[in-house]
Parts: structure tokens; sequence; C-alpha cells
């Protein structure tokens, strides 16, 4: 079957641990339908199945039926190996070792682009978002787990070996050594590794170095409103996570130096980051003054499918 490749209308899913959405964007952006199921736990063949049908879905109400179906562009926790075109790092771990790309564009019919959702958060707010107009956007999800992607003049970068952007399985840079931040050895990574920034910045994270400072087993959410309300130990907890945040962030200002930085996930929610990372900022930046931007994500939650959509915007 032929299929056209530089559509009017683009198609897009985000396959994450709870739900799989569908979406269609028209060329200025604007959604044409939305829909979501629930994702099957723990079943490759079950997502393949829900992925197919809400394609299927969107292409009956769009009326892309056969020769004029559209390509799909997909989001996922993990990444598509260039070696074995196999699904690898994915936390969703029933995809890991599965051809996902080859089983998709069998079921489906057409050309399939499986990207890291963390790679259609920095394309979708490069493209009309946050980030809209600059040159390179860097795109964080800082919620369950920690991911980035690289978007430049609007495209999504992978690099030789499709892991651009693998930023949070580095070890947080300049640990504090004394006692008082119980930065070392760091905690254990599911990776493998000790101390990886997602160990600290994302949200459990947040929640396990608060718990080991006060012995209080709250959420993230419940710190922050803890902070906000006055509490001391919170606001410690918080200026822990910030001035980790602002090295993590000070890295990548040195290596990319990107216009933009967004943010999503559940800590993007946090109004109080955009302001004190980037006053800690400068201390690790080798540079006089940092002008990069750190922004929220202008598209929420729906960054990852409307980043998957943009990706047959590309050339």
């Amino acid at each position: 079957m032929t299929i056209a490749v530089t559509p009017d209308v683009f198609l897009g899913i985000d396959l994450g641990g709870t739900k799989i959405e569908v979406a269609a964007l028209d060329a200025q952006g604007r959604f044409l339908l939305r829909e979501r199921q629930a994702t099957p736990q723990g079943d490759y063949a079950g997502t393949l199945r829900v992925m197919t049908e809400l394609v299927a879905l969107a292409d009956a109400r769009l009326g892309r039926i056969g020769a004029s179906a559209l390509p799909v562009g997909v989001a996922i926790p993990g990444s598509l190996s260039p070696t074995s075109g196999l699904i690898r790092n994915a936390n969703s771990t029933a995809l890991n070792g599965q051809p996902l790309l080859r089983d998709l564009e069998q079921a489906l019919a057409r050309p399939v682009r499986v990207r890291n959702d963390a790679n259609c958060l920095a394309v979708s707010e490069a493209v009309d978002g946050a980030g809209q107009g600059a040159r390179m956007v860097f795109g964080v999800i800082l919620g369950t787990g920690v991911g980035a992607g690289i978007a430049i003049d609007g495209a999504d970068w992978l690099g030789a070996n499709a892991i651009g952007g693998e930023w949070s399985h580095n070890p947080l840079p300049w640990p504090r050594p004394h006692t008082a931040w119980r930065e070392l050895p760091g905690p254990h990574c599911w990776c493998g590794q000790l101390g990886c920034i997602e160990t600290w910045l994302s949200g459990p994270g947040f929640a396990a170095d608060h718990a080991a400072h006060t012995g209080q087993a709250l959420t993230a959410p419940d710190i922050i409103a803890a902070m906000r309300a006055g509490d001391a130990a919170a606001r410690a907890s918080f200026t822990r996570y910030c001035d980790r945040l602002a090295r993590g962030l000070g890295v990548v200002i040195n290596l990319l130096d990107p216009d933009v930085i967004v943010l999503g996930g559940g800590m993007s929610n946090v109004a109080e980051l955009y302001a004190e990372v980037p006053l800690r900022w400068g201390a690790w930046a080798f540079s006089d003054a940092v002008r990069s931007r750190l922004l929220p994500a202008q598209h929420g939650d729906s960054s990852g499918v409307r980043g998957a959509a943009w990706l047959w915007s590309q050339r």
C-alpha cells in the first residue's frame, strides 16, 4: 500500500504506563480528535491491539481509509535500538526486547515513527509550544521517572546511538560530600547504577529524599503543599531539589547551550522552580551569564501525543 507521507493532518499515539492516547492535529496544531484507552499491564500483544484499535477509530472518524491512511508517530517510555530494531530502556518493561516498529507497521499497513516520549515533548514544545521559534529546545520530563530529549529547528535529534538527550541516567553532577546532603554514593537506580539524576529528580526521588531527612512518608505534592504552608523541613527538601536540578541543567547548558529548557511531568507544575533554579544554575555553567530560559511545557500532558503527531511534519 502506498501512503502519502506529507499529510495535512498529523496522527500521533502516546503510549504511557497507564493510558494509550491517539490524537490528530491539523496543520495549525488544532486537535481534530483525541481518544484514549487504558494500557494493558504487562501485555505486549494487548498493547498492540489497543494501539491498532485506536488508529482504526481515528481513520474512520477522519475519513482516511486505505491509500489515504495517515502515517503515525508514536511516543514511548523507552527507545528503539538502531542496531537490533528492538525496544530498550523502557520502564514499561513489556515493551523491552520487542520489535514494536515492525509490528506496528505490519498491523497498521503504513509508515510509523517511534520516538522516546521526552523527544516528543521537546518536538511538541519546539514546534508550537513554549520553545516555538527557538533553535534548540531541551525537553525534560520530571515525573514518576525522569527523561529528556533534544529538538533542533523543530525536529528531534536522536544521535548516532539514538540516545540523544539521555540525561537522566548520568550521575548527579558535583555531588555534595557532606552528610547533611547525603548525596554519596547515591540511591540505587533501576538501570543498575548509583546516583543517577532520575533517582534524585523524579517525584518519588524527591519524596524519598524528604523521608530520608525527616522520617515523613509524604508524596511530592504533599511536600510542596507543606512548604507553601511554611514547613521548614519541606522548604529544606525543596531547596535541595532545586540545587540538584540546577546542577543537572548546568551540565546541559555547558554541553548543548540550549535556547530553551522546557519542563514537563508532575514536578513541572511547581511554579517556584522557574524562579529558583535559574538563580542557581549560573554557578555551574561555564559562562559569565546564562541566557537560556527555563519554562513549563505549554501543552502540559498533551505534549507527548502532540510531539508524536508532529514527527510526520519533519521531512
